[in-house]
């Protein structure tokens, strides 16, 4: 079929009765008004009433045969009568102006007249309505046939809003001409509903409408009459208007291309195929696919392509994760050629693994040997994906898969993965659509756990072990009891201090000695045995988060940040993000003093962070109005550049580098002088990921944050230190890009979480991520295009005029 064509049934040749369903009537009823006793009545929208709805057919402005009534229906507020009415008036013998009346009529007073409405069977473009139609009721009128009608149910034009909008695409989408997308329907229908409720409250409920759903077809239906030749203009050529008809087989599988497909990829080929080279075009084809990041779908060209030389790929570790793309996974038989290959292919590195245990690849098997390779990975390497590994549970086909049980028998081996894999699991735990199956990742880390004998070297048997991480959850919980009580106390915070003192060292006082060490949740390694209430304070916002001191079981003390009310989950991720690009850059030699601070989220709107000390540069600009100033504090050196040591302003540049090249490829939003932090050894950091993958509630943000101020600390633009700054900037960005594949895995597998500016849209995020590595540059070229945006970045004057505002906003609160 050619884009031109379209199929369709005639009117004419359907020989069946007219059908339709009388669904519900929406809105409030109005008060009865017709009633001897009205005066009684009460006048609310809760008011029982016994309705039925009449409906007729209109030919032409006549009626054409009986009336038809529905059951009686009491049960308001909500009156659903779902009936379905079929009339002895056959498609065939409608005319183009035939009509459909409903009236609705109240027996509880009497015979009541609520309203009614009218419909034409056929729209402008003489197709036959069909799906869902929400009737606008005129109140107090019968419905009338006349044509044209008095009491039209339609919503006149002018008065359409966004619900008519919706209205018509969630028609279009029960008839099947809109494709469905699981998560983003879900998405879509939340955002729906609350839609709904703003336009109700806005609006009122001052209309009634009756909800009408008419019988749908294979295809649409057009109107023409009966014994008519097409010889002649028929009723949809009379007009100049395009005709837009649902074709059913768009989207589906040609069968003549499909049966080509199976002839080429039939087992028999499997012997010619075996000894099968590319050219040399066909070499650099592979080569650019083998290239193409993972979130990128192979269009059917290139799938035939890599099953033609399956064989010959196999000794291309790369490749395998684009060959199992190609596979059609519902052919039984490929399905097993697949399969056998897989065992025989080059094994495959770690971050490839990570791609097949995203949703794409459903096949068990295919998991399994994801979970495999990943054995290999040591703890430190698998820490850094451990929060990934725990969303991607999401994916699997059952409760208790292999990755499943793989994650719990690493834990069981290293107490620390073991402590963060209890908490990523717990709270997923509020996730109602996926509760029960990280239910279950906990029981069975929970009971394995238990059984564990005690250690040869005098280690703790599995119930202590296990007990010391139900201890974190106790203090957590006793925290969050804190932190309320502490807001709840009116006054300054210097009041609220004074109160977490006065409970640390009185009714809590047994948080000042526990009575065994717990493992700290954000560093399982540290143990603590205590708060020390004088070291312990409050932070001057508007969720009053606690800061902490422990000590530890070494003698020495251990500071957090403990937050009420905040989910911390975003900012886990992010952080996490850090870490790993970290290990990433040391791996190639390149320490830029970044500093990877610890967060855990331990619930949906709780979590602890680690407390560096550290000073916003707002507030070093403030007292020493600029940041060498502030650094010849700590460490001065009159014959240093600028009068600071040069291993000082070496870790601040490198620090400034690290945070531009990464905020920029996360992403990271809102960034102002009240985020980004500094150490007294000239580390920069920034903290408070809110907003990320490009969400910003600033207009015109720039490519990352480079205020004139840290330009300035680097001796101006035109200084040898500012081009070293560019110069690790540039090598960063080329080091991160080589490890693009993994990073975009990890977030693929965030797909499914919570997260806000994941969840929104997953697919968006991720394909602005992939954006920001700029796959399609090479080295040279990406390092213009990295000075480019950093010139940019510094020359933007309209984030300089929102920061000014910032800070007048931060004085005036």
């Amino acid at each position: 079929m050619t884009n031109n064509e379209f199929r369709f049934f005639l009117s004419c040749d359907i020989n069946l009765p007219v059908t339709f369903r009388i669904e519900r009537l929406e809105g409030n009823l109005p008060p009865p008004t017709n009633s001897p006793n009205s005066e009684n009545n009460v006048s609310t929208e809760g008011r029982m009433a016994e309705l039925y709805v009449e409906c007729a057919l209109y030919i032409d402005g006549a009626p054409f045969g009986l009336p038809t009534r529905t059951r009686l229906e009491s049960a308001g507020p909500s009156y659903c009568w779902n009936e379905l009415i079929t009339l002895t008036t056959k498609y065939r013998d409608l005319t183009a102006q035939s009509q459909l009346t409903f009236t609705v009529w109240d027996v509880s007073h009497g015979e009541g007249l609520i309203g009614g409405a009218t419909i034409l069977l056929f729209n402008n473009k003489k197709q036959l309505k069909t799906g869902k139609q929400k009737l606008r009721l005129w109140a107090g009128k019968e419905a009338d046939g006349t044509f044209p009608t008095s009491t039209p149910g339609k919503v006149p034009r002018h008065e359409r809003g966004e619900l008519e909008r919706l209205e018509k695409l969630v028609n279009k989408y029960e008839r099947g001409q809109i494709q469905r997308v699981d998560w983003l329907d879900r998405l879509t229908f939340k955002t729906m509903e609350r839609i709904k409720e703003r336009e109700s409250l806005k609006n009122g409920s001052s209309h009634l409408y009756l909800v009408v759903d008419f019988c749908s077809f294979e295809h649409r239906v057009v109107f023409q009459e009966s014994g008519a030749n097409f010889l002649f203009p028929s009723p949809i050529a009379s007009t100049n208007d395009i005709v837009i008809v649902w074709d059913p087989e768009v989207g589906k599988i040609n069968p003549s291309e499909h049966k080509q497909l199976k002839l080429a990829r039939s087992l028999t080929r499997g012997v010619i195929d075996r000894d099968l080279k590319p050219s040399s075009n066909e070499r650099k084809s592979i080569q650019r696919i083998l290239k193409y990041p993972p979130t990128r779908t192979l269009n059917g060209d290139e799938r035939q392509l890599l099953w033609k030389f399956r064989f010959s790929l196999m000794s291309e570790k790369r490749a395998l994760t684009k060959f199992l793309r190609c596979v059609e996974w519902s052919d039984v038989q490929e399905a097993k050629q697949a399969l056998e290959l897989m065992g025989k292919w080059e094994m495959i590195d770690v971050c490839d693994a990570l791609e097949l245990l995203s949703p794409v690849f459903e096949s068990e098997e295919v998991r399994a040997y994801a979970v495999s390779v990943l054995e290999r990975a040591d703890d430190e390497e698998l820490q850094c994906y451990l929060l990934q590994l725990v969303q991607a549970l999401r994916f699997e086909r059952s409760d208790k898969s292999c990755l499943s049980h793989f994650l719990v028998q690493r834990a069981l081996r290293n107490i620390e993965l073991a402590s963060f894999l209890r908490w990523y699991v717990a709270v997923e735990l509020y996730d109602p659509a996926y509760a029960k199956r990280f239910y279950c990742t906990y029981e069975i880390l929970e009971e394995n756990m238990m059984k564990m004998p005690a250690g040869v070297n005098g280690e703790e048997d599995g119930f202590k072990l296990w007990q010391s991480l139900v201890r974190q959850t106790e203090l957590t919980a006793q925290l969050c009891s804190i932190s309320r009580d502490v807001r709840n106390v009116r006054g300054n915070t210097q009041k609220k201090i004074e109160k977490l003192r006065q409970l640390l060292s009185g009714l809590l006082s047994e948080l000042t000695y526990f009575d065994e060490p717990i493992r700290s949740p954000l560093a399982p390694g540290v143990l603590i045995t205590g708060i020390v209430p004088s070291e312990s304070s409050i932070f001057k916002s508007a969720l009053h988060p606690l800061r902490l001191t422990f000590r530890t079981a070494d003698g020495g003390t251990w500071k957090i940040i403990f937050k009420k009310g905040d989910d911390l989950r975003q900012d886990q991720l992010v952080v996490q993000m850090v870490s790993l690009m970290d290990r990433l850059l040391k791996l190639e030699n390149l320490d830029l003093h970044l500093t990877p601070y610890k967060v855990l989220a331990t619930g949906q709107d709780e979590g602890m962070l680690e407390f560096i000390p550290s000073r916003s540069l707002a507030q070093i600009l403030s007292e020493h109005r600029s940041i060498i100033s502030y650094l010849q504090k700590f460490h001065p050196d009159d014959h240093g550049p600028f009068g600071i040591t040069a291993t000082c302003l070496e870790t601040f540049i490198k620090s400034c580098a690290g945070y531009s090249v990464i905020t920029y490829i996360l992403g990271i939003g809102d960034r102002h002088l009240d985020n980004l932090l500094l150490r007294d050894d000239g580390r920069l950091f920034h903290v408070d990921f809110g907003f990320i993958l490009g969400r910003d509630p600033k207009p015109f943000p720039p490519p990352m944050k480079l205020c004139k101020e840290m330009v300035e600390a680097m001796g101006g633009a035109e200084s040898q230190y500012y081009t070293r700054f560019k110069s690790y900037c540039c090598e960063a960005y080329n080091i991160l890009r080589k490890s693009s594949n993994l990073i975009l895995n990890l977030f693929y597998l965030m797909a499914g979480s919570n997260i806000p500016d994941i969840a929104s849209d997953p697919e968006k995020g991720i394909l602005k991520l992939q954006e920001k590595f700029r796959l399609d540059l090479d080295d040279e070229a990406s390092i213009h295009f990295f000075q480019d945006l950093i010139n940019e970045s510094v020359s933007a004057l309209f984030p300089q005029m929102v920061e000014t505002i910032h800070r007048w906003a931060q004085y005036w609160r």
